[in-house]
This record gives structure tokens, C-alpha cells and sequence, in this order.
């Protein structure tokens, strides 16, 4: 019989660090999200989201997590997609980090998101699924750029940048909570500035995720 995972090749990529395991969120692995993302992300008067998907009751937080996980594997095809890997560290689902693009194979380029949870931050493991991603778009997909974004007042995801070498690439004002406006800060990263980990990435799946995106290209 075949599995999910033949059906479904990106349930198949799996990237590994020293101590976190990054892949894409299951149906099963919903409810985990769920509850690391009640357990607190960030303080009550700062938002760090383009759009505030935090600020909302649990009852609509659930089912809404739930619609854009599914509608990002529902808009997969090799000209527009978002990959949505969670974060296991010491067997907890922690936070996600998200790897996508759009018009990749004239582009090269990637961008990235993430969240995790306030109990899970301050011991560097941001920098490192971020490193962990990075890593997998410049030495598996071939990406030739990697672009991120925070609100400027965000110094903890603009050190993350810093530390890995991103340059600053422009500001511009938005509107990320109703009737308030965010000086938002956009960052680049090419893999000649990339400060490299101390660490290898280990990757199982890429074939199968790289013909899924880009059938093309691995023929």
C-alpha cells in the first residue's frame, strides 16, 4: 500500500541540527502547535507578525492554525510555495519555521518566518533553525539569495540576522495591527556573507521535495 509519504513527498524532508529536528507539520502534529503557540510567544503589547494571528481567543486560534497550514500545502506547485517545518527540541514541538518562495527558478531566492514559544527562547535555538534553513536553501535548493523582514523595535530576530550575516536591504511602514503603523525592516542574505554554524546540517528527503517543487529541474 502506499504511504503518506509517497503521496505527499514533502512529509519526507527532514533537517537535523544538533538539537533540534525540523519537518513539516502533520495533521496529528496540530494540536502540539496549538498548544505551544498558547503557551505564549511574545508579550501582550508588542507584535512581531505582519499579520496578528496571536491576538485572537483560543476557540478561533486553533481552527485558524489549522486553515493555514492546510492552505499552504493546498497552494504548493513549483511557482509559489511555503513550507511549514516544526521544531522538535527534546521531544517538544516548540515553534515552526517557515521556508518559501515564489518564482524560484528565476529568483533563487527564499524567504523566511518564524515563531516559538517564550519558554523556548533565549538559549539561541532561533539562530539555529534559521541557520538550519538557510543551510538547506543554499546547499540543496541552490538558492542565490535568502530574504527576512522584522519590525525595526524586534532586536532579538534582527540579532538572529546580524549573526548570520544578513545585511539590511530597506525599511518601509505598514499596518500590522489595525490603527497602528510598523516600521518594518527588510534583511538579505547571499551564501558568500552567510556565517556559516559550526555544526553540518543533515538532511533526509531533498530528492523528493526538490522533484515535487520543481519537477524540471530533476529530471
Amino acid at each position: 500500500m502506499t504511504s503518506l509519504t509517497e503521496l505527499w513527498p514533502p512529509y519526507q524532508l527532514q533537517l537535523e541540527t544538533p538539537r533540534l529536528t525540523l519537518r513539516v507539520i502533520r495533521d496529528e502534529d496540530l494540536p502540539a502547535a496549538f498548544d505551544a503557540a498558547l503557551s505564549g510567544i511574545h508579550a501582550p503589547d508588542a507584535m512581531p507578525f505582519s499579520s496578528p494571528w496571536t491576538q485572537v481567543p483560543p476557540e478561533e486560534l486553533g481552527p485558524n492554525m489549522a486553515k493555514w497550514h492546510w492552505q499552504c500545502r493546498a497552494g504548493m506547485r513549483p511557482e509559489s510555495w511555503t513550507l511549514l517545518l516544526g521544531i522538535w527540541f527534546e521531544g517538544r514541538l516548540i515553534g515552526c519555521q517557515d521556508i518559501g518562495a515564489k518564482d524560484f527558478d528565476t529568483l533563487r531566492t527564499v524567504s523566511t518566518g518564524s515563531w516559538l514559544s517564550q519558554s523556548a527562547q533565549g538559549q539561541g535555538l532561533g539562530k539555529e533553525m534559521r541557520a538550519a534553513v538557510v543551510s538547506y536553501a543554499f546547499d540543496y535548493l541552490k538558492a542565490e539569495a535568502a530574504e527576512s523582514e522584522a519590525a525595526a523595535w524586534n532586536a532579538s530576530s534582527l540579532g538572529v540576522s546580524k549573526a548570520l550575516g544578513y545585511g539590511l536591504n530597506g525599511t518601509f511602514r505598514d499596518s500590522w495591527e489595525k490603527g497602528k503603523f510598523t516600521q518594518v525592516q527588510r534583511v538579505i542574505l547571499t551564501p558568500k556573507n552567510f556565517v556559516r554554524p559550526d555544526w553540518t546540517l543533515k538532511v533526509q528527503g531533498h530528492k523528493a521535495f526538490a522533484k515535487f517543487i520543481n519537477p524540471a529541474e530533476t529530471r
